[in-house]
């Protein structure tokens, strides 16, 4: 049997009288405070765990997008460009996953083997599933950069926002505390300075 974590308890009471306590110099401002911070902290933990999954869905969905591309080689029919030459897109022909023959045009994006190649030459391209030449897809590595990307961006996106929340509150309530402190020395103030 399990015992219960004795610290896990007194760390929730001590929330609790961070925020709800009785101590008699604890402003309700200072209580509000309390409860944005709790909510403020809340949310964030919610965001990142938000950005979380939004990364593994990127990184899911650009695996999924690489296993619906079929890798095959292309015969250019005329010189590929060399670097700065124009046009950047060369006649091709290639073959598809059931062996029928296609031509058309291959770009640098489609395929960046074209650059100072021959006429002739065989070139790796990777096609879609109707036949037509796409960019490659990413690398194992590149599909984890992009999807930890997401995450970070996401997560301190969240983290700003949030924070900037608390500062706009923290102004408001700084204002509402200085604005009570004043009016109390309004009518104290005069009681003191009238015994010296």
């Amino acid at each position: 049997m399990r015992v219960p974590d004795r610290r896990a308890g007194r760390r929730l009471a001590r929330v609790g009288r961070l925020l709800f306590g009785r101590n008699k110099l604890r402003r309700p401002s200072d209580r509000v405070e309390g409860v944005v911070v709790l909510a403020l902290s809340a949310a964030f933990l919610t965001a990142c765990i938000v950005a979380a999954c939004s990364a593994g869905h990127v990184y899911q969905s650009e695996h999924a997008a690489a296993a619906r591309l079929r890798p095959t080689v292309a015969v250019l029919s005329q010189p590929g460009p060399t670097a700065g030459s124009q046009p950047t897109a060369v006649r091709a022909t290639w073959r598809l996953p059931d062996g029928t023959q296609r031509s058309g045009t291959l770009t640098i994006l489609s395929a960046p083997a074209i650059y100072d190649a021959r006429s002739g030459a065989s070139v790796p391209v990777w096609l879609d599933r109707s036949g037509e030449p796409v960019p490659p897809p990413l690398n194992e590595g590149g599909m984890i950069f992009n999807a930890l990307l997401v995450g970070i961006v996401a997560t301190v996106a969240t983290a700003i926002a949030l924070t900037l929340c608390y500062l706009l509150c923290r102004k408001a309530l700084d204002r509402h505390r200085l604005a009570r402190w004043e009016s109390a020395w309004a009518a104290v103030g005069p009681r003191w300075t009238s015994r010296r």
